[in-house]
């Protein structure tokens, strides 16, 4: 293992140590560690996401203006703690409730309940909306359901826009579904990945072959196949990404007038000739730029031909898994709601636009 860490058990503070001092419109919280807007958030609803580090620039990239509130990281692929959502909830409610934006992993999903939970027993209302927006599975080891990838980008930046016009908490967390149900994604890696705490990595994948539906804890895909063209590998994801059927599947979501924690049924949509979409190529952390051009290259011809037409892209690493060399492809539908707030200034560590 070469990485630039001082101590494996130490990784994470002393990165947040250092974001802290880079960017000066970002308040850094240790024990629990968190990260907010410096200033806080007032009359409007608050939004709060989170997740294992080792996937930067996601989360705490995208607290700032126009984007999210507040980022909770946990240890390297792991969930935050309860906790540590709750202190950064309280730190940047501004009295119009709080949105937290959970990708599908068991962990997240459980923790973030308990925050919600313990957030409303502060008095303040409190709504989760989960992205499960990976293609390659519907069922795994790792999580209940598809995981949640790089759709998870596009909505905190829309949804971000939102509440600074003013979306109430019920309208905010419309939207955020409506994104989750609009976006799907789907991975691969040429690499595996090691994290600093066992130094080894986390799948051995022989420098011949690659690995089909991964996800970005480092667990192992969906299939494995000798190495293919970056032509062929587009069109595997985007190919199972454009002719994806429509998915049913339960999602849980707090019920105001039950008081409880209820599964509700959600569908997903399938791409239409004439949709447009706004596309993200990934890097999962060791891919070069140049690569992942090559990639959008050819996914533009290959939605083209499908007749969908790409009307905004994000190149560059997004979501990553530490060192893994690979990319996902994600594909968000567009309307004319998504679009104006995507387009919406937005001032982060990792986006910026319009200001």
């Amino acid at each position: 293992m070469k990485k630039l860490i001082n101590n494996a058990e130490d990784v994470t503070v002393e990165q947040l140590k250092g974001f802290g001092l880079a960017c000066d419109d970002i308040d850094v919280h240790f024990d629990p560690n968190f990260v907010n807007v410096a200033g806080g958030v007032k009359d409007r609803v608050a939004i709060v996401s989170g997740g294992g580090s080792g996937h930067e620039p996601l989360h705490g990239g995208y607290v700032g203006l126009g984007m999210l509130d507040a980022a909770c990281p946990g240890q390297v692929f792991t969930s935050p703690t309860p906790d540590q959502m709750f202190e950064a909830g309280k730190t940047v409610n501004g009295g119009r409730g709080i949105l937290q934006i959970v990708k599908n992993y068991t962990g997240d999903v459980l923790n973030f309940q308990m925050a919600a939970d313990m957030l409303r027993d502060e008095g303040i209302e409190v709504r989760n909306v989960i992205i499960d927006d990976d293609v390659a599975l519907k069922d795994s080891l790792y999580t209940a359901g598809r995981r949640g990838l790089g759709t998870t980008v596009i909505a905190e930046k829309v949804c971000g826009a939102a509440a600074r016009e003013g979306y109430d908490l019920d309208k905010l967390a419309a939207l955020c579904k409506k994104v989750n149900i609009y976006g799907k994604s789907m991975g691969m890696a040429l690499t595996s990945c090691t994290t600093p705490q066992n130094g080894t990595p986390s799948f051995d994948l022989p420098e011949d072959e690659m690995e089909i539906g991964i996800g970005i804890h480092g667990e192992p895909g969906t299939k494995r196949d000798k190495i293919k063209s970056a032509d062929e590998v587009t069109a595997i994801l985007a190919g199972r990404i454009l002719e994806d059927e429509a998915y049913t599947r339960n999602l849980s979501e707090w019920d105001p007038a039950k008081g409880d924690w209820v599964d509700v049924e959600v569908t997903d949509i399938t791409f239409q000739k004439g949709d447009e979409v706004i596309a993200i190529v990934n890097g999962m952390g060791g891919t070069p730029l140049s690569e992942l051009y090559t990639v959008y290259a050819k996914l533009a011809e290959l939605t083209a031909q499908h007749g969908v037409k790409i009307v905004r892209n994000l190149v560059g690493n997004y979501i990553t898994s530490l060192e893994m060399a690979g990319v996902s492809i994600t594909l968000v539908k567009t309307d004319e709601e998504i679009l104006r707030l995507y387009d919406a200034p937005v001032k982060t560590p990792a986006l910026r636009w319009g200001i």
